[in-house]
């Protein structure tokens, strides 16, 4: 006879626990100290067992027989409802593992070894950093509960504070880490996929840069007196003769570089391009060179951080000493370098704009094209170091440079 709410309500404890039977192996065990548990009886595979549905009266009458038919039910498929049980929990606890936070954190890893396309120290240092900045809003939320309204009210906390280009390349990362989700199957789709333009467009700005060739020579004599930390003024003295990105710069290694040979390879995870870069070395870089390591010796990082030689320069000290020498950030960045080498290299009509891309380690779309003009352009590149360095000693002593007489390009 099927049980009511009424009898399950007046069954008193006994000395001994006893069952209050529903039907379909549904029934209610009286504990002696007056709990009332859910229970179902089942065979599967010829074995007898038991499932457990909690406590009466917080699971009704109603609830427990819809659980009840949903083990039947999971019986039928021929399926344990006590596996399965058990396979749900162990789903729910690997859903609640998988934060944002953690995936990310798997991503960064996986990004910053992933063979040609793994990324820069200084990208994955940027990339850690932005998505760093959604710890506090989705960063603890299992990543399968977080919906579009949730990831854009996060990056919406970053665009109000002006950060407008922060914002926009955490929305991109944080997709990329939803799109990871998906890939290793913890995620059914990207919830940022339809954010699209939800987001202020930042106005496109360009690294300052001084490329007029009298306030390059006023900036060169700047440097020459610049009054703060020794490292830092070799390090500016040595950015316009190499003009290699700043993080490369910072994260130059004495093992790296081999002044007998003046060259300093670049090893290719260091580089945005992935692939390892040469720079030819001028008299005047070796020379800057050979300063620096009588003085710190000739291991570990060329331009070691002030605190601790196990780490490089930090990343605002170029950009701070030029601020110092009184450039504004729309003025000159140590960015700022790689632009002054490529205007008037050009301007000067004497390299090929091969050379030049080369140099400035630009990429090429075509594999076999850029394999040709690392090897046709490397001694253009070697003459055009030092012609470089030369005219910056020039600049720097007060020359007036002409306009550069068209010439062909060697």
């Amino acid at each position: 006879m099927p049980l009511t709410d009424i009898a399950i309500r007046s069954a008193k404890p006994r000395q001994k626990a006893y069952k209050l039977c529903d039907m379909q192996g549904l029934f209610v065990l009286v504990q002696p100290s007056g709990g009332k548990l859910w229970r179902m009886k089942y065979r599967y595979a010829g074995v007898e067992k038991k499932l457990s549905f909690g406590t009466y009266p917080q699971v009704s009458l109603r609830d427990a027989r819809k659980k009840r038919d949903e083990a039947r039910d999971l019986i039928a498929e021929g399926k344990d409802p006590a596996i399965e049980r058990q396979r749900d929990k162990l789903r729910a606890s690997a859903l609640a593992e998988n934060t944002f936070t953690s995936i990310a954190a798997e991503y960064c890893r996986k990004r910053r070894r992933d063979g040609d396309r793994a990324w820069a120290v200084a990208t994955a240092t940027r990339c850690e950093y932005l998505l760093s900045l959604l710890d506090s809003s989705i960063g603890r939320m299992p990543i399968h509960e977080i919906e579009p309204i949730d990831a854009l009210a996060a990056i919406r906390k970053i665009e109000k504070r002006g950060k407008l280009e922060s914002a926009r390349r955490t929305l991109q990362l944080a997709s990329a880490v939803f799109r990871y989700a998906v890939a290793t199957a913890r995620l059914k789709s990207d919830p940022t996929r339809d954010l699209r333009g939800a987001l202020t467009t930042p106005t496109v700005t360009h690294y300052g840069a001084v490329t007029d060739s009298t306030e390059v020579g006023n900036l060169l004599r700047s440097i020459e007196g610049y009054e703060g930390q020794g490292m830092t003024k070799w390090a500016l003295q040595l950015a316009p003769h190499v003009f290699v990105r700043p993080g490369e710069l910072r994260h130059a290694r004495w093992d790296e570089i081999d002044l007998e040979a003046a060259v300093w390879i670049i090893p290719a995870e260091k580089m945005k391009m992935r692939k390892p870069h040469h720079v030819p070395l001028s008299r005047q870089s070796i020379a800057i060179l050979n300063e620096i390591r009588s003085i710190t010796g000739a291991a570990g990082y060329v331009f070691p951080s002030m605190r601790s030689r196990a780490r490089p320069m930090s990343e605002n000290t170029l950009n701070a000493a030029l601020r110092r020498l009184g450039y504004s950030t729309n003025e000159m960045t140590a960015h700022g370098f790689r632009a002054m080498a490529s205007t008037l290299l050009n301007e000067s009509g004497k390299w090929s704009s091969d050379a030049i891309e080369r140099a400035l380690a630009h990429g090429d779309s075509d594999k076999v094209r850029a394999a040709y003009h690392r090897g046709t352009h490397w001694k253009e590149r070697v003459a055009m170091a030092q012609w470089w360095s030369d005219l910056l000693d020039s600049l720097r002593n007060g020359a007036t440079i002409l306009p550069f007489p068209a010439t062909v390009a060697i």
